[in-house]
């Protein structure tokens, strides 16, 4: 690593500054194939990148780079392991800290959301893709506006197409999953 750092210059505009350091068997001569090269390179880096933080927090976790999530018997996530959405091989997951202090009530309330939330995405990514494969409706999403179903982009360019009555009816019935039910615990 030293080599690397102190045999060249590496100030901007240098072959060495864009990770040329002259080693055509590692790259090549043809400056296609070295950038085709050049950019796998930084590919598997950001990934090697994220495999070796990951494998620091591992074994910061369980004392083992390989991780025996067995060893690992202190954490409040434990309490969590037999949960509904639990999946082998990574089993109880949750990156962002969310249920560090254990509570089985804040899971529970969390569960409950990201159900409804992952219900919404699954029919969001639907009506996102059906147009592009079955076709839109005949006939008029707003008679009274003249805006024919044929007449709204797929995609997210279709939010502005939208009528302000249809957005009241989207809120509605939002509303309408949201108030309908009892949802408090339990």
């Amino acid at each position: 690593m030293a080599f690397c750092e102190v045999s060249q210059d590496q100030s901007p505009g240098t072959p060495a500054a864009a990770g040329d350091f002259g080693f055509k068997v590692l790259t090549a001569s043809d400056p296609e194939e070295k950038t085709k090269k050049l950019s796998a390179e930084l590919a598997n880096g950001r990934l090697a990148m994220m495999a070796i933080i990951g494998m620091f927090f591992q074994d910061g976790l369980t004392g083992s780079a390989w991780g025996d999530w067995a060893n690992y018997t202190a954490s409040p996530l434990r309490a969590f392991e037999n949960e509904l959405g639990v999946q082998a091989p990574v089993g109880f997951w949750d990156p962002a800290g969310f249920t560090a202090d254990g509570s089985v009530e804040d899971f529970k309330r969390r569960r409950q959301t990201e159900l409804k939330h992952g219900r919404i995405s699954m029919l969001a990514t639907m009506g996102y893709i059906t147009p592009e494969i079955t076709g839109k409706l005949p006939g008029y999403l707003s008679p009274s506006a003249g805006l024919k179903f044929a007449d709204v982009p797929n995609g997210l360019a279709a939010i502005s197409k939208v009528p302000a009555a249809g957005w009241g009816q989207i809120l509605a019935y939002m509303a309408f999953c949201e108030v309908s039910q009892d949802q408090s615990p339990g």
